[in-house]
């Protein structure tokens, strides 16, 4: 623990200047990671064809349990997002988690694929589908989330994207979900990310009760 105090005793600030001036590569790199460890999912959908996407996303966070939903970041990198475009086209799609067995197949899923190829088949990785839910699953996964869309927010701010999905299903095993209805991650294998490349499995440090005054 002294080893790891040591490493902050010479601190840097960074201001907005500074930050606005860095290669951009790098800027991206560092605001990307700044913040920790952050899950890493991969989001399955087809096109109006049924042709399946995969995409991984690090942005995947809570907006409610009653109803069920969730939310999704998608970044303006792209003039045409093609899980974006296909969630707007067939307002369904999935949510995956990311074992330690297939984390190079599931970031490969990143490249820019053209819009006829499944990255299912590109990266090595097996799809399948519910009865009434119209995208595609992860089969390896072993937390698997359908969800169906609700609201659009854009973000005039940086030109970001936040879909919000209702949950229309989730496959998950039994013994992944204890009995006051918490699912363990660290069970269930999933992993984390920091930045948009450098991956970490989920060790657990405690549980603790619920905060009271």
């Amino acid at each position: 623990m002294a080893e790891t105090y040591q490493l902050i005793q010479h601190m840097t600030t960074l201001t907005p200047q500074v930050i606005t001036q860095m290669e951009r590569r790098y800027r991206a790199n560092l605001i990307n990671s700044v913040t920790g460890c952050k899950q890493v999912h991969l989001l399955g959908t087809v096109n109006e064809g049924g042709q399946a996407n995969l995409a991984v996303v690090n942005s995947v966070f809570h907006v409610g349990a009653n109803p069920a939903m969730l939310g999704v970041v998608f970044r303006p990198a792209r003039a045409e997002n093609t899980s974006l475009a296909n969630i707007r086209r067939t307002g369904q799609y999935t949510v995956n988690n990311i074992l330690p067995a297939f984390y190079k197949q599931a970031h490969q899923a990143s490249a820019v694929y053209s819009p006829e190829v499944s990255e299912f088949e590109a990266c090595g990785l097996r799809s399948f589908f519910l009865e009434g839910i119209d995208a595609p699953f992860v089969s390896e996964s072993t937390i698997q989330i359908g969800l169906r869309f609700k609201q659009e927010l854009p973000l005039e701010v940086n030109g970001t994207t936040i879909i919000i999905g209702e949950i229309t299903g989730i496959r998950i095993s039994d013994n992944l979900i204890t009995d006051d209805g918490y699912v363990d991650q660290h069970a269930a294998g999933s992993i984390t990310v920091a930045g948009l490349d450098s991956y970490f499995t989920n060790e657990p440090l405690e549980r603790l009760p619920y905060a009271k005054e």
